[in-house]
């Protein structure tokens, strides 16, 4: 992985082409990713470039967080992140990672924590068809037959039943970038991505790209 950034969903919206066609595009707020540390194989026993990003007051920080944010000469953030680069040596401690990491076209995969749903019933957690809804019938939206009858008498591991929904981590690939820009610190992607506004969110180059 060469460029990785983390990002917080701002929200949705649409952009026209220059054909007059239009784009759903999710607006990510990228302000500056700040390098508060490099991670080298001598001294963590792996390569990684830890990040800080959001604003956050001092008094809100622990003391060795504190410390550790002092050491590397940056201001207090609210978030670490670490991101396994190819090029780790490039980076030193203050750096700054924009918006302009992306071009235009590039192809990322956009990784957070989808809506929580709460508990729901097999029909919207896993999309079952229901049963008849007239008066006589006694199967409306439950989630069927649990297994056979005597063989095996029980229920298999992995039978889609009603259960918690969402606020998992989930993974959107080969998303398109539509615009970067570094001075308003503003990444438009092309389609949605995980999570309520507010989320945050890790953008990076594309696997499948």
């Amino acid at each position: 992985m060469k460029k990785a950034i983390v990002a917080k969903k701002l929200g949705m919206t649409q952009v026209f082409t220059e054909k007059g066609a239009v784009v759903p595009v999710t607006v990510l707020d990228v302000s500056p990713n700040v390098v508060t540390q490099v991670k080298t194989m001598e001294n963590d026993g792996y390569e990684a470039v830890q990040v800080g990003f959001g604003e956050i007051r001092e008094k809100h920080v622990t003391k060795p967080l504190g410390g550790h944010f002092k050491k590397a000469g940056v201001d207090a953030k609210k978030h670490l992140r670490e991101f396994r680069f190819e090029n780790t040596g490039d980076y030193a401690a203050g750096n700054e990672i924009k918006a302009d990491i992306f071009a235009v076209g590039d192809k990322v995969d956009v990784s957070g924590v989808s809506k929580g749903k709460g508990f729901q019933g097999a029909i919207k957690r896993h999309g079952f068809h229901r049963g008849p809804m007239s008066h006589g019938s006694k199967y409306h939206r439950h989630a069927g037959g649990m297994s056979a009858g005597t063989s095996p008498g029980k229920v298999r591991k992995g039978r889609k039943l009603p259960g918690h929904m969402g606020n998992v981590k989930v993974t959107v690939a080969n998303l398109e970038v539509v615009r970067a820009d570094a001075e308003k610190h503003i990444l438009l992607i092309k389609g949605a991505v995980p999570g309520p506004k507010g989320t945050l969110l890790i953008v990076k180059e594309s696997v499948k790209s």
